[in-house]
C-alpha cells in the first residue's frame, strides 16, 4: 500500500504525466459544470420562490455564494500547494499555487461586487468599512494581488515559489476570519445559512438551485485549474526535452 502511494505520489509529481492528465479531466469538468451553471441559474432566477423578507434580491445568492466559497476554497488550494512545494520541494506544486492565485482573485472580486449589489438595496449601503466578513474578505483580494505582485516581482523562479508560498501559508489565518467573522463579530452579514445544527435555513426550492450551482462552479473552478496548470507547467518546463519532443511531434502532425 505505501509504495502504491508513493508511486502515485510520484507520478502526480512528474510534469509530462500532469501535463497530460490536466489536459484530459479539463473538459469532464468544465462541461459539467457549465451545464449545471445554466440550469441552477435558470432554475434560482425563474422557478425558485421569493423570499418573504428579500424578495426577488434574494436570487444574487446564486453566484454570490458559490463565489464566496470559492473565493476561500482557491485560497486553501493555493496555500496548501505551496506548502507541500516548500515541505517536499516539489516544483509542480508551486505551478498549482501560482495557477490558482488568479482564479481565487476573480472569484473573490466577483463575491465582492456581488455582495455590494445585494447590499445597497438592503443595507442603504454599497460597503460597511466597520463589517468584518466585508472587511476580512476585502483582506482576502489583497491576498491575492500580494502574491502575484510577489511572485512578477522576483525574477528567479525557485526564489518566487518560495517567498510567494511563506506568504500564502500566512495568509490562511485571514481566510478563518472570513469564515468565522460572522459568528465571532457583530455584522451586517448574515449568518450561516447552510451549514447550521438545524440543517439549511431555506426551502427546497430555493436550496437545490443552489446546490447544483455550487457543485457548477466548483467543477468550472477545478477545470480552469487544470487548465492554468498545463499552461504553468508548458511555461516551465519549456527547456525540458519532453516539451521540445511534443512540439516537435505537433509540428510533424500539423
Amino acid at each position: 500500500m505505501w509504495k502504491y502511494l508513493t508511486r502515485l505520489f510520484h507520478r502526480f509529481a512528474s510534469p509530462p504525466h500532469v501535463y497530460q492528465l490536466a489536459g484530459t479531466l479539463s473538459p469532464w469538468l468544465m462541461i459539467p459544470g457549465f451545464l449545471l451553471i445554466v440550469w441552477g441559474t435558470w432554475k434560482g432566477l425563474f422557478l425558485a420562490p421569493e423570499d418573504y423578507q428579500q424578495g426577488d434580491a434574494f436570487r444574487i445568492i446564486y453566484v454570490h455564494v458559490p463565489s464566496a466559497y470559492l473565493s476561500q476554497m482557491a485560497y486553501m488550494v493555493m496555500a496548501t500547494a505551496g506548502a507541500i512545494g516548500l515541505i517536499w520541494r516539489m516544483k509542480l506544486a508551486h505551478a498549482v499555487a501560482a495557477s490558482a492565485a488568479p482564479l481565487g482573485a476573480a472569484f473573490t472580486f466577483l463575491t465582492l461586487t456581488t455582495g455590494a449589489i445585494w447590499g445597497k438595496p438592503m443595507w442603504g449601503t454599497w460597503f460597511e468599512w466597520a463589517d468584518p466578513r466585508m472587511m476580512s474578505a476585502l483582506v482576502l483580494l489583497f491576498l491575492y494581488f500580494g502574491y502575484m505582485a510577489l511572485r512578477a516581482a522576483i525574477d528567479d523562479v525557485a526564489k518566487a515559489d518560495k517567498a510567494s508560498a511563506m506568504l500564502a501559508i500566512v495568509g490562511v489565518v485571514n481566510v478563518v476570519i472570513v469564515r468565522y467573522s460572522v459568528e465571532w463579530w457583530s455584522s451586517l452579514h448574515q449568518g450561516q445559512t447552510l451549514l447550521t445544527d438545524e440543517g439549511p435555513r431555506m426551502s427546497e426550492g430555493m436550496l437545490a438551485p443552489l446546490l447544483v450551482n455550487l457543485l457548477g462552479f466548483t467543477l468550472i473552478f477545478g477545470g480552469w485549474l487544470l487548465r492554468r496548470v498545463r499552461t504553468e507547467v508548458l511555461f516551465r518546463e519549456r527547456r525540458a526535452a519532453w516539451v521540445r519532443k511534443m512540439m516537435a511531434a505537433e509540428g510533424a502532425h500539423a
